[in-house]
């Protein structure tokens, strides 16, 4: 007996030990899980930010960035809805468009109301194949559990994100503190498509001129700039128009505009992008285009244009005379001008901000000496 007490004693320890063992190895193992997820995580944020510098149309970024989110989570499903003022709209998916109906009244649902009213993420699952989630109702099969991201901006909801799994429990472990950094980003995103939508309402073409006005540079202008990784903005300036208005005419100075900006248009390539930037500003971005190319090109540019003499006749106007009460007729007045240019060139690296670099170009061009006509490189 004391033999096989000893025995049973010893067996039990070896369990309890084995116990502990195993216990300490599958906390190791969870630990390990967490660091690499966190890990993930972050190279999915990463990929992410360089993502949003990559693409210029605001579509294109969520679009782009649901693929990320797909691809490095290896998530199912994967949709961003969101209120245009007028209807949900589905922003990004990888379900199937037949599914985006109903992806689209998600807000109506019950067991989400209580996730957008309080803005806090809601989990739901299944405990076997044969349930399905509450908001499915003709795609029986296609997503067993979900997380439901509703998107603020300033306090106001605006839509949300949702990740679909086709396995019961499947987000169960996973680190939604990262998720909702990403749910943030995606928030950031969607920000800019007021401002972008704004830019894109206002654009106008010049009277004068036919060129687009400057806040095309910030919308479609972009989108063919953002092809490349390098190029090269010009500003240049009609530095003696506002000399040409007060001794000649505005008509005169009207025609200069024209005149000029008529000749550059027809000697540029219609790869790159040309715009009326403000009053005697003009703005042309060379896509792909390195400064050095540019240079010689605008000097031409600019010694022919420095070489025009751009002339306006008045019409003729009938006068009666006070003595012989004949009519008469005025000779034409002729006024004549050349314009003077006056350029500056810098580097555009794709995903930087346009904005800075023009305004750089705007306060060379404003502070330079009045009587400066040259090409300079900043």
């Amino acid at each position: 007996m004391p033999i096989v007490a000893v025995t049973i004693i010893v067996l039990v320890f070896a369990v309890v030990a084995l116990i502990i063992y195993n216990m300490s190895i599958h906390k190791k193992i969870q630990t390990f899980n967490n660091i690499n997820q966190k890990i993930t995580s972050l190279n999915v944020l990463q990929d992410f930010m360089n993502t949003i510098g990559e693409c210029s149309s605001v579509d294109e970024k969520i679009k782009k960035i649901n693929d990320v989110l797909i691809e490095k989570y290896e998530i199912k499903y994967s949709t961003i809805v969101v209120f245009d003022g007028a209807e949900y709209t589905v922003k990004a998916s990888n379900v199937d468009p037949k599914h985006w109906d109903a992806l689209k009244r998600l807000q109506e649902v019950p067991i989400f109301q209580d996730s957008i009213t309080t803005a806090t993420p809601k989990y739901i699952t299944v405990n076997n194949e044969n349930e399905r989630l509450e908001y499915q109702k003709m795609e029986f099969g296609r997503a067993k559990s979900a997380i439901f991201f509703p998107l603020n901006i300033d306090n106001v909801y605006i839509g949300y994100w949702i990740i679909e799994s086709g396995t019961p429990h499947d987000f169960d472990n996973v680190d939604t503190t990262i998720l909702e950094v990403v749910k943030d980003n995606i928030v950031s995103v969607l920000k800019t498509v007021v401002h972008q939508k704004t830019l894109e309402s206002i654009v106008r073409r010049d009277l004068f001129t036919g060129l687009y006005s400057a806040e095309y540079l910030y919308g479609d202008g972009k989108k063919i700039i953002d092809q490349y990784t390098i190029s090269t903005i010009c500003m240049f300036k009609i530095i003696n128009l506002e000399k040409i208005n007060k001794e000649c005419s505005r008509e005169l100075g009207n025609k200069v505009i024209t005149d000029v900006s008529d000749y550059i248009a027809q000697n540029i390539s219609q790869n790159y992008i040309f715009v009326r930037y403000m009053g005697p500003k003009f703005v042309i971005a060379f896509s792909g285009i390195d400064i050095e190319s540019v240079a010689k090109f605008l000097n031409d540019i600019k010694d022919a244009v420095e070489t025009m003499e751009i002339v306006l006749e008045d019409e003729p106007q009938a006068e009666e005379e006070e003595k012989t009460k004949k009519k008469t007729k005025t000779k034409k007045k002729v006024q004549k001008a050349t314009p003077q240019l006056n350029f500056v060139i810098s580097s555009y690296y794709k995903g930087t901000g346009l904005e800075e670099v023009l305004k750089k170009l705007e306060e060379y061009l404003d502070d330079a000496n009045p009587d400066e006509s040259d090409i300079n490189n900043i």
